[in-house]
């Protein structure tokens, strides 16, 4: 306990008990919870989702029962953030609505804010008086590291938002068949985390009543014994450091290939998927001349790229994009 209390370091909503948490069935088990408990409970039952968002976020907020709106977020020109755009669409949402961030490692688009535009974007949430859900799937799948890539939350809850979180430990873990992840809530006080946590579980018994222990206790081990931690993170580290070099070579391939384009965007965005700006129908071309799979918005999973086969994959989309 003591070694853990020192690596969450000055978290204050731990330290002082303000967290209210319960086991899900991987970060989609979180989310839904989360949609539940705010359906439940919250003056609003509006959720903004930024534009675009994981396809399975809006299925899951509508079944919940919530209306689903969009903020923008990316921005086709430039196949970055349009932070301006978002600034002033978050700006005009009602008070008292729910909206819904990506912690790190944007799903689909691979773009996320910097520190210093998390910072500004914590301030109009905050102008607005919106409850705040952050959906955290990929943390240490972004930069490698568990610091950076958990900005958003810490700097959210430390600007005194009483953060919904979502999180999942399926990729960064290597659970995924095994759905482990968890739902927090960030109290005001020690007793109202616990009435917190005392209605969670009465939205959590009617839909599951309880998760599996095998990758919990799995997750629970790594996370508490130093050693096991520290070669963690060096696993994902490495993890993170692959997909990043893949990201590298796919655009040193298509500038080897001749491609006219700017591919910076590769390079830029981050995360385990990618939005090439690929038009549906050079991803159709690529599919029927070349057998690369990929959605049909251009979106390509960075993960599946390896030394073996980033060259191919190159020549692929440079052919279909010249």
């Amino acid at each position: 306990k003591q070694w853990y209390q020192r690596r969450v370091r000055d978290s204050v909503a731990v330290t002082e008990n303000l967290v209210a948490s319960t086991q899900t069935i991987s970060g989609t088990g979180a989310l839904r919870i989360g949609g539940e408990f705010i359906k439940k409970f919250h003056s609003s039952e509006t959720i903004y989702l930024p534009t675009p968002s994981w396809g399975n976020h809006t299925p899951i907020f509508r079944d919940s029962g919530l209306e689903v709106k969009s903020y923008t977020y990316y921005k086709k020109d430039t196949k970055g953030l349009d932070f301006q755009g978002m600034l002033s669409d978050i700006s005009q949402i009602e008070e008292g609505a729910t909206i819904l961030l990506h912690a790190c490692a944007h799903n689909p688009t691979g773009v996320d804010p910097s520190p210093e535009q998390w910072n500004e974007i914590s301030q109009v949430v905050k102008s607005r008086n919106l409850l705040v859900l952050i959906d955290m799937a990929y943390q240490g799948f972004a930069s490698g590291n568990l610091e950076k890539d958990a900005y958003a939350v810490r700097k959210f809850t430390e600007d005194g938002h009483r953060i919904l979180l979502a999180q999942s430990f399926a990729k960064n873990m290597g659970v995924y068949g095994e759905r482990c992840g968890a739902f927090s809530i960030v109290g005001e006080s020690e007793s109202e985390a616990a009435a917190l946590e005392s209605q969670i579980k009465i939205v959590v018994r009617p839909m599951y009543s309880s998760p599996a222990l095998h990758a919990a206790r799995l997750v629970g081990t790594v996370l508490n014994d130093p050693a096991l931690y520290a070669q963690w993170l060096v696993d994902v580290k490495g993890m993170a450091d692959r997909i990043i070099s893949m990201r590298e070579a796919l655009k040193s391939g298509l500038e080897k290939e001749g491609s006219e384009h700017n591919w910076d965007h590769l390079v830029n965005q981050i995360g385990m998927f990618c939005f090439t700006g690929m038009t549906p129908e050079q991803v159709a071309r690529l599919t029927e001349e070349f057998s690369v799979y990929l959605t049909k918005d251009g979106r390509i999973s960075v993960a599946g790229v390896s030394s073996r086969n980033v060259e191919y994959l190159a020549h692929a989309m440079h052919t279909v994009t010249k």
